[in-house]
Order: structure tokens, then sequence, then C-alpha cells
């Protein structure tokens, strides 16, 4: 398989957040409310250091069914160790809080950490996500979409920017297009809840039955439909199993084609996209997703 290079291709990845054991840090500040409903509370880990600290946040996966942001600390201890503080999101669940809901949760809680950024001394300008599965895709379409900042708002989060500076994600869907990602990947795919309970369907032939009704929601919760030359930088890792059509709705939610789409259509408009998979794309310029992330953090 060969790729447009933009960018220099990536070495082989290792799982995003990877760290050796060690005790779990007690977050700074924990459950920490960032908006109306009960699930939008998030964990916040405050690092040392002179002068604002960048921040990473990390949007758990769950295929926006299931999940929570209770992660062992010891994962952050590498960033910490930087000097880079770290926060974990939960957010509203599918199917009874359907797109946007997950989405735009993640979306405020990135605004409300730039609320306290004097308080808990954030630099704004070096904020970046990872995560992994719809984690993944949550952060991807943060990075790539526009800015939903709304300075006219007279709630004062959402004038704040949701925009970052980087984003590392682990086996994230590029699109949620049934429709699309049905012929990227076989039929197995769609046998993931994730796909319909999305939109607020109880059963995948629902939600294709209903799939006009959808399709908006559909097209604009895919990050692959956002990608342009001037959002920040990516890196993407998978599993190195390549096999088509996938073999199941496990492996369909989580195939590497994801990455191989998106960094396509990222080379095609020469948008810095790296993409780790074992035995097919690899880099000389970072040995990790730790690794990339800590340089973008921390760049000048």
């Amino acid at each position: 398989m060969r790729f447009v290079v933009c960018f220099s291709l990536l070495t082989l990845a290792t799982t995003v957040l990877a760290a050796d054991p060690k005790p779990d840090r007690t977050p700074t500040h924990s459950d920490v409310a960032y908006g109306p409903h009960a699930r939008n509370v998030l964990d916040f880990w405050q690092a040392e250091g002179q002068g604002p600290r960048p921040l990473l946040v990390y949007i758990h996966g769950g295929g926006w069914t299931t999940g929570d942001k209770k992660q062992k600390a010891a994962a952050y201890e590498p960033f910490l160790q930087k000097g880079i503080s770290c926060a974990a999101v939960n957010y509203r669940l599918t199917p009874d809080s359907p797109l946007p809901a997950p989405v735009h949760d993640a979306a405020r809680a990135i605004q409300f950490l730039r609320t306290k950024a004097k308080e808990w001394n954030i630099d704004t300008q070096h904020i970046a996500l990872t995560g992994g599965s719809a984690g993944a895709c949550t952060s991807m379409w943060l990075l790539l979409h526009d800015d939903l900042a709304d300075p006219k708002a007279t709630d004062p989060v959402l004038r704040e920017s949701s925009r970052v500076c980087a984003a590392a994600v682990s086996s994230g869907q590029t699109s949620i297009d049934p429709k699309v990602i049905e012929g990227w990947l076989g039929p197995n795919v769609l046998k993931h809840r994730m796909i319909n309970m999305a939109v607020g369907e109880r059963s995948m032939d629902e939600a294709l039955a209903n799939y006009d009704k959808h399709k908006a929601l559909y097209v604009e919760f895919s990050p692959y439909n956002h990608v342009d030359a001037k959002d920040p930088p990516l890196l993407m890792t998978y599993g190195a199993d390549m096999t088509l059509p996938s073999k199941d709705a496990g492996h369909g939610i989580h195939h590497p084609v994801y990455g191989v789409k998106l960094k396509e259509k990222s080379d095609s408009v020469c948008h810095e996209c790296h993409l780790l998979i074992p035995g097919t794309s690899k880099s000389d310029k970072y040995a990790n997703a730790n690794e990339f992330l800590i340089a973008k953090l921390l760049a000048k």
C-alpha cells in the first residue's frame, strides 16, 4: 500500500497513553461540572512548571454508548513529568442522548477548560486531545471541525474556542456514515451498535430505514468530511489486521482502513497527518503517540 506523502511517515506506534505501572496519582480536581448534565464532569491533574502549562485532554471510548473517564492515572505520568497538565472527560451517552450530544459535550469540556486557564494555569494555545475508538472519533472531529465558539452566546463557556493544537488517537472511526463505511469495510461493520445508536436508533435496520432522516448527522460527525490543509496535526494508530471485508463488528469498527482513508485525504490537501499501522505504515520522525503529543504540546 502506498501513500502520497506531504509529511514524514511515522514509525510503529505504541498505545496512546501507555506507561510503566506506577501508583495512580490523585487528580488535583475531581468530578468538576463543566455543563448541566450528570455526565458533564471532568478530572484535572495540574502539572508543575514555570508559566502556564500545556494540557492533554483524554476522551474515553465505548462506542458513545458506554465508558468512563476513570483511566489509571499512571497513564498520565509521562506527560505530568514533562510539565503537561492532563484532564479526562465524561460525556452523555447514546442512544438516550444521540448525536450531537456526546461530541458537543466534549467540545464544551474544552471550552470550559479554557475558562479555567488562569485558575488552573493552562496554556490555552497548547491543548491537545487523545482517546481510543469513539473517543478517537470525537477527538478527530474536534481537531478537524471549525471552531464552535459563539462570541454572542449568553453562556460565557460557549464564547470560548473549541480548537486544539494536535490529537493522537487509536482505532478511531473517521466516518460513521453506514453507506460509506460499508463500502470501505464490508457488511460486518454495520453489526456494531455504535452506528445505529449514534442517531438514537435501536437497530441498524431502523437506522438504514430512516437513513435520509439521519444522513445530515452521519455526514456532520464523520471527521473525514472536515479535513483541510489548515487543520492542526493528527497522529492515528491502528492494529495490524488489514483483512477485508472486516471479520466481525469489533474488527470493522476499529479497522485500519479508517486511518488509510483519512491519511489519503489529508495527504491530498497537505494536512499533517501521521498513520501508524504495524507492518503497513511507519516513519522515522515519531517513535510513538506519546512522543508526538509531547513534541506538539511543548512546541514554542
